[in-house]
């Protein structure tokens, strides 16, 4: 995983109990799954918008 081993892993956890505390972290991953979801979201619809689109062009020439 991105050349990231189990040790790292377990200093990165630790410092961001350091920095943000037990209590923000829940908060700090709502607020992170829900930029994700919103990216993907994004994304679908640019994909569904240039199928759309080619479907469009597609039409065109054959007509």
């Amino acid at each position: 995983m991105f050349g990231i081993g189990m040790p790292e892993l377990i200093v990165i956890v630790l410092v961001v109990l350091l920095l943000f505390g037990g209590k923000k972290i829940p908060e700090l991953m709502r607020g992170l799954g829900k930029g994700v979801k919103s990216f993907k979201d994004g994304m679908n619809e640019t994909v569904s918008d240039a199928e759309e689109q080619e479907t469009k062009a597609d039409d065109k020439q054959e007509g």
